[in-house]
């Protein structure tokens, strides 16, 4: 007579279950010693670590490896320790209880007894499946609310801080004094050159031999988080920032928009130039041509990312016609911008100011919503004609956005070009990438056409 061909399933999800005795070499080694004294034959070992019964099938990989075995017939039994073990989900027990009957599959819990083959045994199992899983919900749940109270605290919640931080007596995440000058010099390093190739090379071997240099993917988490901008789990002010908000908005939009070229050599422009086609960031390339006397001559040139996969009949830039443009039209586009925001001011003061009936309209409009004399979609309506009206009269996103004209001003004092050209390749990318946001193509002339301030 044929032997049993078994497998062992074994899984654990809390480190107080490996305390208790339940470990995946505690569960293995009872297992593997039923098997052997009932004469089975032990076909594979499949083994969840970390995982909950209560996580989605998909999420139990070796659950899935196992079954996958099922269905190929390689499997006549599967040995569990407990029932919890095994399920803690009905819905996810029944589908995989319908795969095992489909392919002569039978299972056995060697510390329990339950019996499939009876309607009695099938209905303890749901009985105490019902159990295990409203047990685990109440765990969960009481493990969401404590870590509700801590974040409420602003304590941090559990593993290890983030690079740059510790957690103190009271479980508050401050600046680590051991990692936090590599992480400043991380961001220092960044806003110089706004490559984080460059930073990850800068700061390896800085601080090569250091007893706490940072790996690669340390380096590019670090540039990476909103952490380090004060902000955890979406709570402002969650611990210490390292940069404020919008440096971290502006390392995101350059790294989204970022194309890596193949070649080492820097672009000046590199996800700064728009194709006039698609829209898409224009990337780096060197072109190369033979000249007559036999030597090589090499220059960058820009292009569209999507030229050869839409197949578009994109622009072709060379880098030094972009930084001409810039120089020559940077200071007047400066001076332009900062008269058209300066005229819409002096319009705004001119005009008669309504703002006070506007927002007395508005808090007749909420009253009457309140008091139920007016229907959701008229109160909707007139809220947003009203709004709309008030923003007219905000001039504050103006102002600000003068004060920041007026700070790159001083950037373009006399003689900035001469400074400008004394810079490496490396600060003059910097340059560009702190005061341009975006530089455009025309259409049809395929010839730069303007350009955005980064304010």
């Amino acid at each position: 007579m044929p032997k049993i061909r078994c497998a062992i399933y074994d899984r654990v999800s809390t480190d107080l279950q490996v305390k208790e005795g339940l470990s995946l070499d505690a569960q293995k080694t009872a297992l593997t010693d039923y098997a052997m004294e009932h004469g089975y034959e032990i076909v594979g070992y499949y083994a969840d670590e970390g995982i909950t019964a209560r996580k989605k099938m998909q999420n139990r990989r070796e659950l899935i490896r196992l079954l996958t075995d099922v269905k190929a017939d390689k499997i006549d039994l599967i040995l569990v320790t407990k029932l919890d073990r095994w399920f803690r989900n009905i819905k996810d027990y029944h589908n995989t209880q319908a795969i095992l009957e489909a392919h002569n599959c039978n299972w056995k819990t060697i510390f329990e007894e339950y019996d499939t083959s009876t309607a009695n045994g099938r209905f303890a199992i749901n009985i105490m499946l019902s159990v295990n899983e409203n047990e685990c919900d109440r765990t969960s749940d009481r493990i969401k609310n404590i870590f509700e109270y801590k974040k409420s605290n602003r304590q941090h919640l559990n593993g290890k801080p983030a690079f740059g931080y510790r957690a103190d007596k009271n479980k508050l995440l401050v600046k680590d004094p051991d990692t936090e000058p590599i992480v400043s010099d991380i961001f220092d390093r960044y806003f110089i050159t706004y490559s984080k190739k460059d930073v990850v090379s800068y700061i390896l071997a800085k601080y090569a031999g250091h007893p706490f240099c940072p790996t690669m993917y340390q380096v590019n988490r670090v540039l990476s988080s909103e952490t380090y901008t004060g902000t955890m789990y979406g709570i402002k002010e969650y611990c210490p920032a390292y940069i404020t908000e919008g440096q971290f908005r502006q390392i995101h939009e350059i790294s989204d928009s970022k194309i890596i070229p193949h070649q080492i050599e820097p672009f000046l422009f590199s996800s700064m130039i728009k194709c006039p086609v698609c829209g898409k960031n224009m990337g780096g390339f060197v072109k190369r041509q033979r000249l007559r006397n036999g030597s090589t001559s090499a220059y960058k040139r820009y292009r569209c990312s999507a030229k050869f996969t839409e197949f578009h009949n994109g622009a072709c830039i060379s880098e030094s016609v972009v930084e001409s443009y810039l120089l020559d039209h940077v200071v007047d586009q400066l001076h332009l911008d900062m008269l058209r925001l300066s005229q819409q001011q002096r319009e705004q003061k001119r005009r008669p100011d309504k703002s006070a009936s506007i927002r007395a309209e508005l808090d007749r409009l909420n009253n009457m919503y309140q008091k139920g004399r007016i229907k959701e979609e008229y109160y909707d309506e007139q809220y947003t004609l009203l709004t709309a009206q008030l923003e007219q009269y905000d001039t504050t996103d103006n102002v600000i956005v003068l004060e920041a004209y007026r700070a790159l001003s001083d950037v373009f004092s006399d003689g900035w070009q001469e400074m400008y050209l004394e810079l490496d390749i490396n600060h003059k990318k910097a340059f560009w990438k702190e005061v341009i946001a975006e530089i455009w193509v025309d259409g049809t002339s395929r010839k730069i056409c303007g350009f955005k301030f980064r304010v």
